[in-house]
């Protein structure tokens, strides 16, 4: 059972300016720890409900072990279900989505509804009292949010629509609902713990360092804010051309927004909500990222894409750039995140100072401290305080 989520009281802390200490970056008891105490219970987002339109189509998430499937039922409902036979456990489906009329075991071809309920049992005879209204397939929890479809494996999280309650106005005008998804699902696994890949997302100081390219695009208007459940990020375009011909063409090339306040429509914004799922929003699509943990140093990467209908040659050439200039700025923070991991991992390295500035990575340091109180140590306790603890 995770723990319940707190909310994070705002008190004198001797720790409050320092970063988290190493080992929580590679240690498998502290990943143990986080399990249970947050990311079990941290929403995630599957897909757009415009990718399920259809009776029968699905779209998957395997997170922390479990396997989930999101489908639409007949009665145009959508439903979150385990991906995993009431019979043996097999798991049904492979792949990260689908159409199906039924989903059907591979393993013993025991047979699902699209509403979950199982209605097919091969050898029916050899089950004599079988109550099958009560092996259908196990229900996960499902929120609706603006068009994204998210699920959650253990309860104890706020819901998206609690984080995101203080952007909505400022979300509003993008019409998620009306999104469409471009491209599909892509996964990158990485050798890094997932706090590492976090950190790096709401960290502003490298941006100058370790981005030429952004800093060509924003200027010094790159700014950060931290909310409860949600770190916001920002960049403006400034007007002077870029030195390099991809960055020179966007700024040229995007097209008016008219469906944004003046405010928005050249301007790149970031939200990460806690613990880690991320997701950029520009004047010409939105981009979301999950940092799925995999164990204490193994990370996958997931991404999609969206965009509002728009078939204008401008739009259709933003896009291709915008997909251009991030693809470095990922190969940037790449190279710039295993370096950081590596530091961690370090026996050398002690948490050091957090800057006035650095907002997001105080709040974020905060709740771990809160959530797991062994993130105060600068050393991993004993063996087994995990497991005890749990």
């Amino acid at each position: 059972m995770a723990t319940l989520l707190r909310s994070v009281v705002d008190r004198p802390d001797p720790l409050d300016g320092m970063s988290l200490p190493g080992w929580l970056y590679h240690d498998p008891e502290f990943f143990v720890a986080e399990q249970a105490a947050f990311l079990r219970a941290a929403p995630q987002v599957v897909c757009h409900e415009s990718e399920i339109a259809a009776p029968g189509e699905w779209r998957s998430i395997d997170y922390l072990g479990e396997s989930i499937i999101v489908i639409r039922g007949d009665d145009g409902r959508v439903r979150a279900f385990a991906n995993v036979c009431r019979h043996r456990g097999s798991r049904l489906v492979d792949g990260t989505g689908g159409c199906a009329r039924v989903l059907t075991c591979p393993y013993h071809a025991w047979s699902y509804a699209r509403d979950g309920r199982l209605v097919g049992v091969p050898h029916r005879h050899e089950y004599p009292g079988l109550e099958t209204d009560r092996l259908g397939l196990k229900p996960v929890a499902l929120e609706s949010w603006r068009g994204f479809l998210f699920v959650t494996i253990e309860p104890g999280a706020p819901t998206v629509a609690t984080m995101m309650a203080p952007y909505e106005d400022e979300v509003a005008p993008y019409r998620f609902e009306e999104l469409r998804v471009m491209g599909r699902v892509t996964l990158r696994p990485r050798p890094l713990n997932w706090k590492t890949i976090a950190d790096n997302y709401s960290d502003h100081l490298h941006i100058p360092v370790g981005h030429p390219g952004l800093t060509r695009l924003f200027g010094r208007n790159y700014r950060i804010e931290a909310q409860e459940w949600v770190d916001r990020m920002e960049g403006e375009l400034v007007e002077t051309p870029s030195a390099n011909p991809s960055e020179r063409a966007y700024q040229a090339m995007l097209p008016d927004a008219v469906h944004l306040p003046a405010s928005h429509r050249r301007k790149w914004l970031y939200y990460k909500l806690f613990p880690n799922v991320a997701f950029d929003i520009y004047p010409d699509q939105v981009d979301f990222m999950q940092f799925l943990p995999v164990s204490a140093t193994e990370t996958v990467i997931r991404e999609i894409s969206y965009a509002l209908p728009d078939d204008r040659r401008e739009m259709r050439a933003a896009r291709f750039l915008n997909w251009r200039i991030n693809r470095r700025v990922n190969a940037e923070d790449t190279e710039l995140i295993q370096r950081v991991q590596d530091g961690m991992q370090s026996a050398n390295y002690e948490a050091g100072p957090l800057g006035t500035s650095e907002v997001c990575l105080r709040s974020f340091a905060r709740k771990l401290r809160q959530l797991v109180p062994q993130a105060r140590l600068d050393r991993p306790p004993p063996a087994g305080w995990a497991t005890a603890a749990g």
